[in-house]
């Protein structure tokens, strides 16, 4: 294993036992990022961006600029006939489940972090079938496993065993884990994981080094580079966010489109997808919240992904309300999570370990699926058939 991480380590550094590669796709990224101003915009720019056949990169950032607020409306209709275009009218289903809560980085706007006097938990091979049983048994096909970050606590072989049982449930297997090297993706996708998520939370590398002090999720590059690795790995589907509100939004949003971009014009064969998280209070600070970005923005931002990237999966997360994740799944969202809880252990009812954050919409999966039939949508369990 490496040195200590701490906040003394050099964050844009990689430690010995991480897997090193190009760095190209990175620069870029931040190049764009850093030169960014989203002020110099204007309804002109944002109208030609509106009128574009194909969005380009300068029409992007004119949409997640604030000259495109007064938009909203033409925006939202843009996004929904690019999202007919390609989704037709279908939303996906799926829920989270959190296997393991035990974390070894100091966040310090997560619920998880290491220092967060919380209760920890960890769910054995018998408990984690029992879950996903459960699960299943609400008719959802696919499932979103997830663990704090503590390679210690989670290995790779044991998210692996939870990637064998999820086979037995569900169509559709996706991981939201701790970065690893290209190999262990491998050896995940071997088990049966079909996607990867990584959230890059910010990416303002001088704002992330200020928020992660500690463990491996400081090291900003090897974070970056995780979704690369994992299409390396063999894994089919990689989906990119930040958290938003954690630092200029707007900058955020446009790393995140163009992160996403220029890894699919690399690997035109992977699957893109993005979540759009923003900040939610943990246990032990309520005082967490998203600043700056409320409802009109969280929906530009969707749209402008939507118009961006048409062929990209968007997640709704129910972090957000009923209202709006009803809402947006009818504009340019195409996947929703139903039933969820974010404790350990809490879909049979036996929660043994604390959630890492609040969420707001609680609704059960019959529930969110008949919401998406009312409003004259089509709910889909699975959208793969394995041959």
């Amino acid at each position: 294993m490496s040195e200590r991480i701490d906040e003394h380590t050099d964050h844009m550094k990689y430690t010995d036992d991480m897997q090193a590669i190009d760095h190209d796709i990175m620069d870029r990224v931040i190049a764009e990022m850093d030169a960014y101003d989203a002020d110099v915009y204007t309804a002109a720019d944002v109208k030609a961006a509106l009128a574009a056949e194909e969005c380009s990169v300068e029409n992007f950032k004119a949409l997640l600029s604030p000259a495109a607020l007064p938009f909203l409306e033409e925006i939202a209709q843009k996004a929904q006939k690019e999202t007919r275009k390609h989704f037709g009218n279908s939303v996906m289903l799926f829920t989270p489940l959190y296997i393991a809560n035990y974390c070894e980085n100091y966040c310090i706007y997560c619920g998880f972090n290491c220092h967060n006097k919380i209760k920890r938990a960890k769910l054995n091979a018998q408990e984690i079938e029992k879950e996903m049983k459960t699960i299943a048994e609400t008719g959802l096909e696919e499932i979103l496993i997830l663990t704090g970050e503590s390679p210690k606590n989670s290995s790779v072989e044991y998210i692996g065993e939870a990637c064998k049982i999820a086979r037995k449930y569900f169509k559709v297997v996706g991981l939201e884990v701790y970065p690893m090297d290209s190999k262990d993706y491998a050896y995940l996708h071997e088990c049966g994981a079909d996607f990867v998520t990584v959230f890059q939370e910010t990416y303002n590398s001088d704002k992330y080094k200020t928020l992660h002090l500690g463990g491996r999720k400081r090291i900003f590059p090897y974070r970056f580079n995780a979704q690369e690795r994992a299409i390396m790995g063999g894994i089919r589907g990689v989906g990119f966010a930040a958290l938003l509100g954690l630092d200029d939004f707007r900058k955020d949003a446009l790393a995140t489109g163009m992160h996403a971009y220029l890894l699919q014009r690399k690997y035109p064969h992977a699957e893109i997808a993005f979540s759009c998280p923003r900040l939610r209070p943990i246990i032990n600070n309520d005082k967490i919240n998203p600043k700056d970005v409320h409802e009109p923005q969280l929906l530009q931002i969707i749209c402008a992904y939507r118009i961006f990237m048409p062929f990209a999966s968007i997640t709704i997360s129910s972090r957000e309300c009923a209202r709006f994740r009803d809402n947006i799944i009818q504009i340019a969202a195409t996947k929703i999570s139903a039933g969820v809880n974010v404790g350990i252990g809490g879909h049979t009812g036996e929660e043994k370990g604390d959630e890492q954050f609040e969420i707001d919409d609680g609704r059960g999966v019959d529930e969110i699926y008949q919401m998406i039939e009312k409003n004259g949508m089509q709910p889909v369990m699975s959208d793969y058939i394995y041959v």
